[in-house]
């Protein structure tokens, strides 16, 4: 994640005024918070998707990188 985008999530969030009125500082924290684990978690599942099949070596149980994908950006929606 670039500067650039941290600085463009700050701003979606709410965090680019000179003051947040304290009732509100909670909720734009959590709302910045929230963009950041999305853009990590999309990062997390573009690069698990990348995967072809992988194999689990205690199990032997092959993975395959699209359904750990799916997996993690289900996290998300709980």
């Amino acid at each position: 994640m670039t500067q650039y985008e941290i600085i463009q999530m700050a701003n979606e969030a709410g965090l680019n005024s000179y003051r947040i009125a304290p009732a509100e500082a909670v909720a734009v924290w959590e709302r910045f918070a929230a963009l950041v684990e999305a853009k990590e978690r999309d990062a997390c599942a573009q690069v698990a998707a990348k995967t072809v099949c992988d194999t689990h070596i205690p199990t032997g149980i092959n993975i395959y990188g699209t359904r750990a994908a799916k997996a993690i950006r289900a996290r998300g929606n709980t």
